[in-house]
């Protein structure tokens, strides 16, 4: 594994964990935390190894936001000649499954973070929010676009224009994570999860997320024309082919990702 310097990497049974590595400032995001998510999540992506990426935080923490010392001196010319979000771009062109564990304080970046997980569980003990209103900005890594797409426009509205944190149990409830967990169990209920999923046909789970994604911008009849080309591809793979005859043969399937 690489040596990072705010972040730490393991892979078991071939699922990545990825863990924000920054305890003295809460995890806050910074811009070499960022290179180094994308070395790692990229480097995991091309991983024939690995099935899943489990990202998560600290038990007091997954991100409380962005680093502000970094950013207090930046203009608007500065912000564009450094394009400053190119390598949040990045994230979305990630193959594998991510599924994010939660801890404690999810704010700012940090919660642009996690709603870059595909499966997002959190612990009892969560708070999430976009608080930038309070100093003056706004998300800029896709918060005020992914949170209005899970909770809709108004009640995304509702939560940006004040800057307050949602309990766990309101971020389950307006479906902006998957589930709520007690803390010391958050991580390993990830795990699980990404165990479950890396059991299934690999191709499989590419493409249906694949689909999954377009089909939030796609029009219905666009996205099911789009899903019904993976449908046809899948038909030219291994697994489909392994997946059919296990089913037939009354056994489990063993899935090649080929």
């Amino acid at each position: 594994m690489s040596n990072y310097e705010t972040i730490l990497t393991s892979v078991e049974d071939g699922i990545a964990l990825i863990q924000l590595n920054r305890p003295r400032v809460l995890n806050a995001i910074n811009r070499p935390m960022v290179t180094e998510l994308l070395d790692a999540f990229e480097g995991f992506d091309r991983n024939d190894e690995v099935k899943a990426i489990v990202l998560t935080g600290s038990e007091r923490a997954f991100a409380a936001g962005a680093d502000i010392d970094e950013m207090k001196e930046d203009t608007a010319v500065s912000l564009e000649l450094l394009n400053q979000f190119k390598e949040w771009d990045r994230l979305a062109t990630i193959k594998k499954p991510i599924i994010g564990a939660v801890n404690g304080y999810c704010f700012g970046g940090g919660f642009e973070l996690a709603l870059c997980a595909d499966i997002l569980f959190a612990a009892e003990n969560a708070q999430f929010g976009f608080p930038e209103i309070k100093l003056g900005v706004m998300p800029g890594a896709g918060g005020t676009v992914k949170l209005t797409k899970l909770m809709g426009q108004k009640k995304a509205l509702e939560w940006l224009w004040l800057g307050d944190p949602m309990t766990a149990d309101e971020a389950l409830q307006y479906g902006v994570i998957n589930r709520v967990i007690a803390p010391e169990l958050v991580v390993d209920e990830a795990k699980k999860y990404a165990r479950l999923v890396a059991s299934r046909a690999p191709l499989s789970t590419r493409l249906i997320k694949e689909t999954v994604y377009k089909s939030i911008d796609y029009s219905t009849y666009e996205g099911m024309q789009f899903e019904r080309k993976n449908f046809y591809l899948l038909f030219s793979s291994q697994d489909q082919k392994e997946g059919m005859k296990a089913f037939v043969e009354k056994r489990p399937a063993e899935f090649k990702g080929k």
